[in-house]
């Protein structure tokens, strides 16, 4: 038990600068043997090549890599291994540290801090804790809040909102009387059949459905073929 705790942290560097490169070696190295550079990479595609053979516990990622972003590299590297990414950037825009964290990196340091902060950086990273300063936590957490926002929402209650009142009408008479044909219904209506198939053209459209069959079963699954006022007041005429 005692050797996994003492275990040095094997860290992963990815930085297209060469000199950058040699200066974090040298710098991370420097805290052994509490951790170590088990290897480099000057981009994302080479270092997938190599993390395997290395098993690094923490990647220290650049986002800014010439050709590609580092960004958007997260998610596959997260995919390919289960190190904790920590992003060391020169750049100071806020979005762009977001973005990073809210695509899985465990905190985000800057080139210019001091040597003890990115040592610092990189064991709270490696004991599972997010390396953030309180405003930058709050922005991700309501970032974060508004991106499950939409996923949680009910795609069929999406697609039944962007119906028209009319649109609506159509559907509930038109589930209603399934055996009915289109002159019939736009009788109903009050409308010409053409008027008529320009509005099931938009409601399969919005709803997602092929014809009249399938908008039959969609509306009394969803609980859309209930008489509506206009129904109620044809079913007199």
């Amino acid at each position: 038990m005692n050797s996994k705790v003492n275990a040095a942290i094997r860290v992963f560097i990815i930085d297209d600068h060469r000199s950058i490169l040699w200066g974090l070696e040298r710098l991370i190295d420097s805290g052994r043997p509490a951790m170590q550079v088990v290897g480099t990479a000057t981009n994302c595609t080479e270092a997938l090549k190599r993390i395997d053979e290395t098993a690094p516990n923490v990647i220290l990622l650049d986002i800014d890599l010439g050709t590609e972003n580092g960004v958007d590299e997260i998610p596959a590297l997260l995919a390919r291994t289960r190190a904790k990414i920590l992003v060391l950037t020169g750049l100071r825009d806020e979005s762009v540290h977001d973005r990073a964290v809210l695509a899985g990196a465990s905190g985000v340091v800057e080139k210019e801090a001091p040597a003890e902060t990115i040592l610092g950086a990189i064991t709270k990273v490696h004991e599972g804790q997010l390396w953030l300063d309180r405003v930058a936590t709050g922005r991700i957490f309501l970032e974060f809040s508004r991106d499950k926002a939409v996923p949680s929402a009910d795609p069929e209650r999406i697609k039944i909102a962007s119906l028209t009142e009319r649109e609506r009408e159509v559907v509930s008479i038109a589930a209603t009387h399934a055996g009915a044909n289109a002159k019939a219904i736009a009788e109903m209506l009050f409308i010409s059949e053409h008027t008529l198939r320009n509005h099931l053209t938009s409601i399969y459209d919005k709803l997602q459905v092929a014809n009249r069959l399938e908008l039959f079963a969609y509306a009394h699954k969803h609980g859309l073929a209930k008489a509506s006022p206009a129904k109620a007041t044809n079913s007199h005429a």
